[in-house]
């Protein structure tokens, strides 16, 4: 029985931390693309910074499931 309640216990973990990463992506995602729109002679530098960030993002992800 406490098997099982451990392997659900990591598997909220890991699915938690799969949504923080989509949430955080899904934010870099709108708030890039609101710059762009702001101003579209930085959108280079905006890219930039927005591929760092979702690569940061999916960091969280990653941790969340193989650190168990």
């Amino acid at each position: 029985m406490t098997h099982i309640i451990a392997e659900m216990t990591g598997s909220i973990q890991g699915g938690l931390g799969c949504l923080g990463a989509a949430i955080g992506v899904g934010l870099v995602g709108f708030k890039a693309a609101e710059a762009v729109g702001r101003n579209p002679g930085a959108s280079t530098k905006i890219l930039v910074q927005a591929v760092i960030g979702m690569a940061l993002a999916e960091a969280v992800a990653f941790y969340a499931l193989f650190i168990k």
